[in-house]
């Protein structure tokens, strides 16, 4: 029987889905080469966690001699869009600004990062027509 699908990735979900975006399509040893330079894990923890995730339609594979790759169901950017999206609705009531403001207090952006945060929002402002 399938398991129920969840609304955003798990962060155990997310490192794979992470590494295959980057990567491109792997294999079970592949995915676990990958995920054991932070922290060791069995064959078959990786393997049973890919099979979960095709069965919450987060991946989808395909056999490839005796074993399957696996790739990602949907893009990155959709990904990460829908998980802040939620984020903005349940724990900022919708409130851009709150989210930013948090955002920016809790990670200290250097000077640097700050030019590349008001460069981004002159560039949504020109999108919008300077709304």
């Amino acid at each position: 029987m399938p398991r129920p699908r969840h609304e955003h990735p798990t962060p155990a979900e997310l490192d794979v889905l992470k590494l295959l975006w980057q990567q491109g399509p792997c294999t079970v040893r592949q995915v676990l080469e990958v995920l054991n330079r932070r922290r060791r894990r069995a064959y078959t923890s990786v393997m049973s966690l890919l099979g979960v995730m095709t069965d919450k339609g987060l991946l989808k594979r395909r056999k490839q001699g005796r074993g399957y790759v696996y790739e990602p169901r949907v893009a990155r950017e959709k990904t990460i869009g829908q998980m802040l999206q939620d984020l903005l609705r349940r724990a900022f009531e919708g409130s851009a600004a709150s989210l930013v403001a948090r955002l920016l207090d809790e990670s200290s952006p250097s000077p640097r990062e700050l030019e590349e945060i008001r460069h981004t929002i002159d560039q949504f402002r020109r999108g919008r027509g300077g709304d």
